[in-house]
């Protein structure tokens, strides 16, 4: 048979799923500012951290 066809089980909802489709527009935007302004600030961390092993590098090279 086409396994296509076949329905999948369903699965149990989790609280992700839950608020996407509960949550206001309002609370979701708010959820979601937070969340940009979070990830924007970790990649930041990792830029500037990539920036000083790239200059220690240099650094060290330049020294020998």
């Amino acid at each position: 048979m086409l396994k296509f066809l076949k329905k999948k089980p369903a699965v149990a909802s989790t609280p992700f799923a839950e608020f996407v489709r509960n949550a206001s527009s309002a609370e979701k935007k708010r959820v979601y500012s937070v969340v940009l302004q979070k990830a924007t600030e970790r990649q930041q961390r990792v830029l500037d951290e990539a920036k000083r092993t790239r200059q220690s590098l240099e650094n060290a090279q330049a020294a020998t």
